[in-house]
């Protein structure tokens, strides 16, 4: 596998979970370089935190639907992370 280069923080969450896939796939293998393995190790722990990153934020835009007395639909609140 080629790791890609791509800046981290230009990448969407999918491309992030992808990338970050395939180098957990390749540690696992066993078959990489000591050295390489820790390069890949490293840009995997990068890419994790920009996908948590991203997830946050994510989570933050989500918006519960607040119901009036009689169950209808009266406004929006943020969503509770908890």
């Amino acid at each position: 596998m080629s790791e890609d280069k791509t800046n981290i923080d230009e990448m969407s969450f999918e491309q992030a979970l992808k990338e970050l896939e395939d180098i957990v796939t390749s540690l696992e293998q066993g078959d990489v370089a000591l050295e390489e393995s820790i390069a890949k190790y490293e840009r995997g722990e990068k890419l994790r935190e920009h996908c948590q990153k991203l997830l946050g934020a994510a989570e933050a835009k989500v918006e519960k639907i607040r119901l009036d007395a009689s169950g209808k639909p009266a406004g929006v609140e943020p969503l509770d992370p908890e």
